[in-house]
């Protein structure tokens, strides 16, 4: 009966640290209410914000991709746990790698001149097509296009 018990509590403390984790990632608005590069509210730019998680634990909140690209940069190799950013629709953080995303189109983007917008589904992504155009893109494409953009505007 002990043993049931044990079992039990320590299913429901995994339970718990696996969906805790989420929705701990969505407080990031209260705990990094400005861009830590730009310094813009990242409340108002919920749609386009990214979180990344460092190995060390410590974590940036940015507006844009444009401000994750210069937060990499600005940090060098410094080991990278995970980047998260917005869906363009529900604004709920997601992995970045694994979102659909789509470059250009008309809708104006963050700190871009070339938007790149990131969907959880690939339906919302192809519905934000019919409606402002663009193109779906993977997250090697993306980041490639915003480090463009930066070096180009970079002195």
């Amino acid at each position: 009966m002990i043993l049931r018990i044990a079992f039990l509590a320590a299913l429901i403390m995994i339970a718990c640290t696996v969906l805790a984790s989420p929705a701990l990632a969505q407080d990031d608005i209260r705990e990094h209410r400005s861009c830590s590069i730009c310094g813009m509210d990242r409340k108002a730019y919920g749609y386009s914000r990214m979180l990344i998680t460092y190995q060390d634990g410590s974590q940036t909140g940015v507006c844009s991709l444009h401000c994750a690209v210069n937060e990499l940069k600005s940090q060098g190799e410094r080991p990278v746990k995970t980047i998260l950013v917005a869906d363009r629709d529900s604004h709920i953080l997601i992995d970045a790698g694994k979102a659909v995303w789509v470059m250009g189109g008309k809708k104006r983007g963050v700190m871009t001149g070339r938007p790149k917008w990131a969907f959880e589904a690939e339906a919302s992504a192809r519905a934000f097509i019919a409606n402002n155009g663009g193109t779906i893109a993977n997250w090697a494409e993306v980041l490639a296009a915003a480090h463009e953009e930066f070096v180009a505007k970079s002195p």
